[in-house]
């Protein structure tokens, strides 16, 4: 890769570690055979999404947990379950929407804990695995459904769902594992990271609900590719780039303009934007249990909330 400008530096710090208590040290998951070659994992967090209060509420896939974190870092269990939760994204003030790898999409009561099922199959057949999901202006929700796919089977997909109607569109069929997704901030494109393909995907998103010249958008390198993805109001995009510990901070060209960097041996997953004024990134650092934090200079843009756009039933 060619820069004009190299990219800006800049160190994460630890905000928080999952406590001992919540470390499920010895327990042996199918998750973890499946994804982690067997591994000791006494957690894998995902999922980073911050309420209004300011609380982070993350995932731990293996183990069908959610929990929240306060301002201050203290941990609170929100969910468990028979479940494999990733990406969330709020319904409503008190509702959670998950991206279920074993369940499809439930939704998860933040003050009772109860989970429900929400979208598990399309046309009688289940999905291969979803993955992660962003809701647009309209309440229309995006997701991805990764499986086990990669260069080897690239057969990941990309749907959208729109509750006021119930219409499933199928977007792409052919993503090279297919992880995190995130808008424009004109709502008129959408990005997929495309974990195995090393990857991000630009998708133009046509008047008339179609896909037209998707294209890469970005290419980085390593072992483990693009995961989660997040946008800030001028349009940046910031990807997480578990293998290579980074986040990239892309300028609308997809050119680097930062690489935020943790301790060696992190594995950054996913991000989300919070604090008062949505300038702070929070990442997990799933192999490890962390949450680590930066302070950005853009705010990220605002999180919509589909139940806006969602008639009563």
């Amino acid at each position: 890769m060619f820069l004009l400008n190299p990219p800006t530096v800049r160190a994460l710090s630890v905000w928080t570690s999952m406590p001992p208590q919540w470390r499920k040290t010895g327990v042996r998951s199918s998750w973890a055979d499946a994804n982690r070659g067997g591994k000791p994992t006494d957690s894998f967090l995902e999922g980073p999404v911050v309420d209004r209060h300011g609380h982070l509420y993350i995932s731990d896939i293996p183990f069908g947990r959610i929990f929240r974190i306060s301002p201050e870092g203290q941990w609170h269990l929100v969910a468990e379950y028979d479940g494999e939760p990733n990406g969330m994204k709020f319904w409503d003030e008190q509702t959670l929407l998950v991206t279920d790898y074993k369940n499809g999409l439930v939704s998860v009561d933040i003050a009772s804990g109860t989970v429900k099922p929400w979208l598990n199959r399309r046309n009688s057949e289940s999905f291969k695995g979803v993955n992660d999901l962003c809701i647009d202006a309209h309440g229309r929700v995006y997701f991805t459904d990764q499986g086990q796919t990669g260069l080897h089977d690239p057969t990941g997909r990309v749907y959208r769902y729109t509750p006021q109607t119930g219409q499933l569109d199928l977007l792409l069929t052919n993503v090279p594992s297919p992880n995190g997704v995130v808008l424009s901030p004109d709502e008129q494109t959408l990005y997929v990271a495309a974990t195995r393909g090393n990857c991000v995907w630009r998708m133009p998103l046509q008047a008339d609900g179609s896909v037209s010249k998707v294209g890469q958008f970005f290419t980085s390198y390593g072992a483990s590719g693009p995961d989660g993805l997040a946008m800030d109001e001028t349009g940046r995009l910031l990807v997480a780039n578990p293998g290579l510990g980074y986040v990239w901070v892309l300028n609308p060209r997809g050119e680097p303009e930062e690489v935020l960097t943790g301790p060696t041996g992190i594995s950054l997953t996913n991000l989300a934007f919070g604090g008062p004024d949505r300038r702070k990134i929070y990442c997990t650092d799933s192999t490890n249990g962390q949450i680590l934090c930066a302070d950005m200079p853009i705010p990220g843009v605002a999180l919509h909330q589909g139940a806006v756009h969602h008639p009563p039933n």
